[in-house]
């Protein structure tokens, strides 16, 4: 059998050791950590740095809990983001706790923890479950089939394969619309997600739409502003939220401004897009039909964003009250050589979309390194595809053929053990407050990627994932299809329709398992709102706890068969998910975790 390690030092920001969750300027926030009770350690101290100078405070015992020593002290929250560590000191000298773990050299503070202060993302987002729906492959109404495809279309019937790559990629049009959304809303009542993610919706003159040639209306062959104001009702007469998709960074070569920009060098628009004296212009990555927007603009400021009915007010509004929106490419937006209005856009679009609605989402898309851009006054938080997507891919991924990430790295998807998957996780994690950890989007996948059914090629290893994704911090992010096992080998290639006429084609037992994982993590507190304490880890196996103050969940996640693992200091706790045995403590005080495998094991304590 595997023992498992020693139990180590441990702090996170969830409300079991920083019970003030939303703290302000000036408070005094009690901060705990937790100590093995036979450690080295004799005296804690938390050191922050207020206004930029080191300050040590003395913590203090708290409580004993079994073989467990919680030590308390104060964080005075000085600043925006006061971030803070632990000094535990013993007979060896001292060595620090920050949010990657205990380490016994000087370190710097990038990765302490932290508490932030500015206002705190909607309450409603922390219990969020969403499901991604890309409009013109989910599902067609009636009244798609009496609409003229565009001139720029290539029409095709429901069952039409999709081309992952190629010309026409962009140009395949299938004519789902946002009625056909609205008569599918039992399914995902069914599967059990409470938050509905549009792809964008403003005219355009691809599929995918993110070459929007307007945003003062929703797109007619989708059904228009009427149809958008009909799904919105129906959402939220659920108790549901509806979230947008907006592109900060680029608009449409079609789009009004654009062509306004083009055709006049002293049009007022020109100086919303970056031109130069040749009338040349940038656009994102080179593609020639989507111009880059110039943050530097006042105009663009006002037209986006300030002004009483720009873009991002109206659709947040009645009769349409969307509850937030996505960002498309905000890594990129306000980013252009010398330019940097990254941070000050962040910050505009949410100060904005919450003062229109308080309760508004504005969540960013980051394809690779989103550290920097957290933890401001602006993003809530990002798609973590590099601190979650990216290593569960490497852990899980079947088969020997070349599979492409989201970001076409050389050498593709490359297959790692969960140690490796773990540091990956660990080291972005650390580097955000746990506030924008846990408001960030986990997924498998979307749109814009593999499929998570062709990345790990079977049901077993994709329950593995899908138990990842519902049991880990974060708010679980699920692409439309997924649940019914579909395949796709790149982002394009994944956009498939959905098989509504076609339902001996699902798989079944896939959706039982998300079904079953989405009403776990609903009837389990601890899943949603517990902190991260990892357990166990071998090259096919990942044991972590979520603890919180009403209740508490140990998770095991294998890809393959191996030993059983030991761990020493549990509970007794009883199995939620998977079907395993309950785990009761042995004489000598060890509980034993099933060595079969792939599986997905989840057990309640307390």
């Amino acid at each position: 059998m595997s023992m498992s390690h020693p139990v180590a030092p441990h702090h996170d920001g969830s409300a079991r050791y920083v019970p003030e969750q939303a703290p302000e300027l000036g408070d005094a926030v009690p901060v705990l950590v937790r100590v093995p009770a036979g450690a080295d350690v004799r005296q804690v101290h938390v050191r922050t740095t207020p206004d930029g100078e080191p300050r040590f405070t003395e913590a203090v015992v708290d409580h004993t809990d079994g073989d467990t020593v919680w030590w308390r002290a104060q964080v005075d929250v000085r600043n925006p983001v006061t971030n803070y560590r632990f000094m535990l000191t013993g007979r060896r000298g001292y060595r620090w706790l920050n949010a990657a773990g205990p380490v016994d050299h000087d370190v710097p503070d990038n990765a302490d923890f932290r508490l932030v202060a500015h206002d705190p993302p909607p309450a409603w987002a922390r219990d969020a479950v969403i499901y991604q729906i890309f409009p013109d492959r989910f599902a067609r109404s009636a009244a798609a089939a009496s609409r003229t495809a565009p001139d720029w279309a290539i029409p095709c019937d429901w069952d039409t394969p999709v081309i992952g790559r190629g010309p026409e990629t962009p140009y395949q049009f299938y004519g789902g619309d946002l009625d056909g959304i609205t008569e599918h809303l039992d399914h995902l009542d069914r599967l059990g997600v409470n938050t509905v993610y549009l792809t964008p919706v403003f005219p355009a003159r691809s599929n995918h739409r993110y070459d929007a040639a307007g945003f003062d209306r929703i797109d007619p062959l989708l059904g228009g502003d009427a149809a958008l104001a009909r799904l919105a009702d129906a959402v939220h007469a659920r108790g549901w939220r509806l979230l947008g998709d907006i592109t900060s960074n680029h608009t449409g070569d079609g789009h009004e401004w654009f062509t306004r920009a083009r055709a006049d060098a002293h049009a007022v628009e020109r100086e919303l897009y970056y031109f130069d004296a040749d009338g040349d212009y940038e656009s994102w990555n080179g593609v020639r039909s989507l111009p880059k927007l110039n943050w530097g603009s006042a105009e663009l400021c006002r037209r986006f964003a300030t002004d009483p009915d720009s873009l991002l007010r109206r659709w947040l509004r009645p009769p349409y009250g969307l509850d937030g929106w996505r960002v498309d490419v905000a890594n990129m937006t306000g980013r252009r050589g010398a330019d940097a209005y990254t941070h000050e856009v962040a910050a505009l679009l949410r100060a904005v979309a919450t003062d229109t609605r308080p309760d508004a989402l504005v969540m960013a898309e980051h394809g690779h390194d989103h550290t920097g851009d957290l933890d401001r006054n602006g993003w809530h938080g990002t798609m973590n595809y590099v601190g979650f997507t990216d290593p569960v891919w490497s852990w899980l991924r079947a088969g020997d053929e070349p599979l492409p990430n989201f970001l076409g790295t050389p050498g593709g998807v490359v297959r790692r053990d969960a140690d490796v998957v773990l540091a990956t996780m660990n080291t972005y994690r650390s580097l955000v407050s746990w506030r924008s950890y846990t408001h960030s989007w986990q997924l498998l996948g979307s749109h814009d990627s593999a499929r998570i059914r062709t990345v790990v090629g079977d049901a077993a290893r994709q329950e593995v994932a899908a138990g990842l994704l519902a049991t880990m911090p974060g708010t679980p992010m699920i692409f439309a299809g997924d649940e019914l096992g579909l395949t796709g080998t790149n982002g394009e290639g994944s956009r498939t329709p959905m098989p509504w006429h076609r339902p001996e084609t699902w798989d079944s037992r896939t959706f039982e398992t998300y079904r079953s994982l989405i009403a776990l993590r609903r009837a389990e507190p601890a899943l949603r709102h517990g902190g991260l304490r990892w357990l166990y880890a071998d090259a096919d196996t990942l044991v972590f706890a979520r603890e919180a103050v009403e209740g508490s969940a140990v998770v095991l996640a294998r890809r393959a068969p191996g030993r059983p693992v030991r761990l020493t200091g549990l509970p007794a706790a009883d199995n939620v998910h998977g079907g395993a045995p309950s785990l009761r403590p042995a004489a000598d005080g060890t509980v034993t975790l099933p060595g079969d495998g792939p599986t997905f094991q989840v057990w309640r304590q307390g």
